[in-house]
């Protein structure tokens, strides 16, 4: 087959594609919706989840890899959260310039709110999905996720 020519996996993998651009617009923008009464934003709330899903204070390079994101673009709404008191910085032990992102009681208390909002949201979201639909689409999400980060190659 030419290699002009999608596949036909390779034609639905772009279609999936193109449907997760729409889907991730879509669910920020809901996500921006559901937090603004707590004066968080959905790039906020995903940082601030990512701190808390930490085993340890993490610096921002580290967040940001985490989340597939910028290090530029964390370290941005990092320095707003913690200008908000949600995060403050500690010092590194082992960086001196690197220092620990962590969650004052404040951004903790912002974060569980935002988790009370999430909970009759994605319930109503998820009303009629089958268990076992969400599941496959979580599965192929995370085998896209470990190939692009290389972790998927043969």
């Amino acid at each position: 087959m030419s290699k002009t020519k999608r596949t036909p996996a390779g034609e639905a993998l772009t279609g999936f594609i193109l449907d997760l651009f729409r889907a991730n617009g879509l669910l920020l923008t809901a996500g921006d919706r559901l937090v603004a009464s707590l004066g968080l934003t959905s790039a906020r709330w995903q940082i601030l989840g990512a701190i808390v899903d930490a085993e340890r204070p993490e610096p921002v390079a580290w967040l940001a890899r985490n989340l597939g994101a910028n290090r530029q673009n964390v370290q941005r709404i990092v320095n707003d959260l913690e200008r908000d008191r949600l995060v403050a910085f500690e010092t590194n032990p082992h960086h001196r310039r690197a220092q620990l992102v962590v969650l004052t009681d404040k951004g903790r208390q912002a974060f569980d709110a935002a988790g009370r909002l999430q909970v009759p949201w994605v319930n109503g979201l998820s009303d009629g999905l089958s268990l076992k639909e969400i599941e496959i689409a979580h599965r192929v999400v995370g085998a896209l996720r470990d190939r692009l980060e290389g972790n998927g190659e043969d």
